[in-house]
């Protein structure tokens, strides 16, 4: 036996000498150092599963069916009626998890396609619902609409800042009705420029001979376009007002 052993230890270092492994790596990867036993031997395991689907395929599901059937008490097999009903429940859900996933690609489009119609606002001005307008150097004033329930003789209409102090008054002619243009200048009482900033318009008539604030939207520049999400839509991004939602643009102005 031991003459055995020196022939199989002679072997086995000639075999790590030629191949460059020394013993002392072999044992480290699992090997024990006999050629032959190591070309026989199972590959090691891991010890790591695979990470496995906890989602239920159709492959999956036609599986258990069969196993189903194939285990069913002979004398009293799975009725048919209850059988299509599984299947139908199955195809009623897979078709509701495609639907779902075809909808989100829809939403995904319809975004896209709606920051693409939007970005030709930018530079424009759009009317939205909201007295605050921003005055700048380059564009000085705010321009806007005010809604009126009937026709009335005279419109006031009260300039204020950030702050809620008072710009300027001025007079509007209101015997038209319905939505009428107005114009500040970007000028106090005084006729001096303003600094950049938000300012808001209040507008009040005389309604049944009494007094009634009214509506007033404004005129806003576009200086870019958010994509946003399915739910918020393209984002308009106004200067030095923030962003919008397109839907709740009013009107769109060149100028």
């Amino acid at each position: 036996m031991s003459l055995v052993n020196n022939v199989l230890n002679t072997s086995a270092q000639n075999v790590q000498s030629k191949s460059g492994v020394s013993p002392n790596s072999a044992s480290s990867t699992g090997s024990t150092g006999n050629p032959f036993l190591d070309s026989i031997s199972l590959p090691e395991d891991s010890g790591v599963p695979e990470a496995k689907s906890q989602q239920l395929t159709q492959d999956d599901f036609f599986s258990l069916l069969s196993q189903q059937l194939s285990m069913q008490d002979p004398f009293k097999p799975v009725d048919n009626d209850q059988m299509i009903a599984q299947m139908a429940s199955f195809s009623t859900v897979d078709g509701i998890g495609k639907l779902n996933d075809e909808i989100g690609n829809l939403n995904s489009l319809t975004t896209s396609s709606q920051a693409l119609q939007a970005s030709g606002l930018v530079g424009r001005k759009v009317l939205i619902p909201s007295d605050v307008g921003y005055s700048s150097s380059e564009d000085p004033g705010i321009k806007g609409v005010i809604s009126t329930p009937e026709p009335m003789q005279d419109i006031k209409i009260s300039v204020e800042d950030e702050s809620g102090q008072l710009i300027k008054t001025f007079i509007v002619d209101g015997r038209e009705g319905g939505n009428i243009d107005v114009s500040w200048d970007g000028l106090d009482k005084n006729g001096v420029p303003v600094k950049e900033g938000n300012y808001s318009l209040k507008a009040s008539g005389s309604v049944d001979g009494k007094a009634q604030d009214l509506a007033v939207s404004t005129y806003s520049h576009v200086s870019s376009v958010s994509l946003g999400t399915a739910s918020t839509g393209a984002i308009l991004n106004l200067r030095g007002m923030g962003g919008i939602k397109l839907a709740d643009v009013l009107a769109v102005s060149e100028t």
